[in-house]
């Protein structure tokens, strides 16, 4: 067996070495062991989470399995779809919600649209003898949007069919897929379906066809889907086997697509196969074949140009679904590094069947569906199966910054002052702009047992450096703050901490040192000294004595500050068991808020 996938290999590197193909050619590989993968950070990225899931809510968030989203710009907001269920995968019943957002970080609650749907009591699947009883639909789909060429948009959705264990809704034996447009006052049309699987049709159904619509535009639109390769080759899991409008009815799964500059279309998938097309994806020149040196899994991998004429890939770049990652190229085919998105895994409160952990099935949003102002790229995903998250990273796409840091953030202009400023912000930890004493600070809220704020800058790569900055802890007794120097990898040489009982501590060791006392509503300023050859540094706060250290980690040098209100996780890792079946204790709660302001961060290299 191992002979045979050598060979294979060897084939496939072959032939994609005689052809135009994507590949990475990178000396940058993540490590499994770190949730971050050891990954450098693109600069600037900030990860919001746009819903987080709360089984105790009595709206729209209270089903704890969210996962496939979606994304589209058009009337001047975001449009973001997720598919959901009560508890696990393929687990009915099913429903699709949407989203909607004005800046991509502050979003409407989620409404349903695309509602549970109710199989016919008696509804079987060839080849199977499970049959419905009082069952309901699944969703799953591996496209959400369509803006038509008449600036019209519309959500799809597909309804599958899960009966019995091991059963799959993508598997070709479903309902079919159906759409509704989205309008610009925020309402949305009547469900039609689309297209229908083998068993259904329009007599069965409790969904009009398409075709029987008096809106000209919406038959238009449907149609204009109906007649483009690279739409439908999305469609490719779910539609019949032998579906003749799908270009290559392989089981490549999650495809998405972008073109090059002589016209040619890049093709991605799933494990980062991928091919070339030259006839819009009518065909392929060859069979999809996993690109040279991407690493990735079963998890789906997303491309597209960016506004400065280049192109980049996110996905997760290990037989995990952690961390979630960029790569650049200057040609859509040549892949050149690995830089970091998120890195983080939150607690999964809710066990449920195939949740697999981490940021991942990133999707971004695809030619038609819209630009967003400013040019930056954005991208959504799922954490867990469980919340909802995007991330906006700057284009261009950097990792180095040549300038020390002077970020005294009331003398910044609005809207800037978080440009350079990597961000990780859940719903209960926001980690934003805001305002004391009608001064703008960075402000990091933390009300969240399960997962934490953070904000991290990169500056220079030094090896002397001498960092100041101004904190005030609006509590001191609740929550935890910890500040740390990193290197590249992400490895942190020393680590402060306010904790939940006033102290100011530095990591010495095992043990903890007391660096003093901190007063609620009172601000510090503190400023360290340190020198990565001798490992040697001093803190000196509001102006007191300095205290000498010595640094925990051995480091060459440092590039980053990290503040972050909780504990550094390493769970889970790459010997976790898959499926979490249980869910945490307590696991709706919410704490006491913490809230640290931060006025100012300077650095100076020695």
């Amino acid at each position: 067996m191992k002979i045979r996938l050598t060979i294979l290999f060897i084939i496939q590197c072959s032939l994609l070495t005689a052809q135009d193909t994507v590949r990475y050619t990178g000396n940058t590989l993540s490590n499994v062991d770190y949730h971050h993968g050891q990954l450098s950070p693109a600069i600037g990225v900030h990860n919001i989470q746009v819903m987080r899931a709360n089984r105790a809510d009595t709206g729209t968030t209270s089903w704890t399995y969210n996962h496939q989203p979606m994304l589209a710009y058009w009337n001047n907001t975001f449009y973001l779809e997720y598919l959901c269920n009560p508890v696990g995968e393929h687990v009915a019943p099913g429903r699709t919600m949407l989203q909607t957002s004005k800046d991509g970080n502050h979003w409407n609650d989620p409404v349903v649209i695309f509602p549970p749907y109710k199989l016919i009591d008696g509804t079987v699947k060839e080849g199977k003898k499970d049959s419905a009883k009082n069952t309901f639909a699944v969703m799953h789909q591996r496209i959400g949007f369509y803006t038509s060429k008449s600036k019209k948009l519309f959500a799809l959705g597909y309804y599958g069919i899960v009966l019995g264990q091991k059963d799959d809704p993508n598997d070709g034996n479903g309902v079919g897929r159906v759409i509704r447009e989205i309008k610009a006052d925020g309402s949305f049309g009547p469900i039609y379906f689309l297209r229908y699987n083998h068993a259904f049709n329009e007599k069965n159904t409790s969904y009009p066809f398409y075709k029987t619509s008096k809106d000209a535009a919406f038959v238009k639109a449907c149609e204009e889907i109906l007649a483009t390769p690279l739409l439908l080759q999305q469609m490719v899991e779910e539609a019949d086997r032998n579906d003749p409008l799908i270009p290559l009815k392989k089981d490549f799964k999650a495809f998405n697509y972008y073109h090059l500059p002589n016209g040619n279309v890049v093709g991605l998938w799933k494990y980062a196969l991928t091919s070339i097309s030259k006839d819009e994806g009518k065909t392929w020149q060859y069979g999809p074949l996993r690109a040279p040196g991407f690493v990735n899994a079963n998890a789906k991998i997303w491309g597209q140009k960016t506004s400065d004429k280049k192109y980049a890939t996110v996905y997760n770049p290990s037989e995990f679904r952690w961390p979630l990652a960029i790569s650049v190229s200057d040609d859509g085919l040549k892949y050149k590094n690995l830089l970091l998105v998120n890195g983080e895994i939150s607690s999964l409160r809710y066990g449920g069947a195939y949740k697999s952990y981490g940021p991942q099935y990133v999707r971004g949003i695809q030619e038609m569906d819209g630009t967003v102002p400013g040019g930056n790229m954005w991208v959504t995903y799922s954490m867990n199966k469980e919340d909802i998250w995007i991330s906006e990273i700057p284009v261009p796409v950097k990792d180095k910054v040549t300038a020390d840091v002077n970020d005294v953030f009331t003398e910044m202009k609005d809207g800037e002052e978080l440009k350079e400023w990597n961000l990780f912000s859940p719903v209960w930890c926001r980690t934003a702009i805001g305002k004391n004493s009608n001064a703008k600070v960075l402000a990091l809220h933390d009300s969240d047992p399960f997962d934490y704020a953070k904000a991290e800058r990169v500056f220079p790569v030094a090896k002397k450096i001498a960092v100041e900055f101004s904190i005030t802890p609006q509590q001191n007794n609740t929550g935890d703050l910890e500040i740390e120097m990193v290197n590249a990898k992400g490895t942190p040489c020393l680590r402060l901490m306010l904790d939940s009982t006033g102290n100011i501590l530095t990591k010495q060791g095992y043990r903890n040192k007391s660096l003093g006392k901190y007063v609620a509503g009172e601000a510090l300023t503190i400023k360290i000294e340190l020198n990565t050859a001798t490992r040697f540094y001093t803190v000196t706060v509001n102006g007191g004595k300095a205290s000498s250290n010595l640094c925990f980690a051995p480091v060459e040098s440092v590039e980053r500050i990290v503040f972050r209100t909780g504990e550094t996780r390493r769970f889970p890792n790459a010997d976790t068991p898959t499926d979490q079946d249980y869910d945490l204790p307590n696991a709706d709660a919410k704490t006491k808020e913490a809230v640290y302001l931060i006025h100012y961060l300077k650095t100076k290299s020695l």
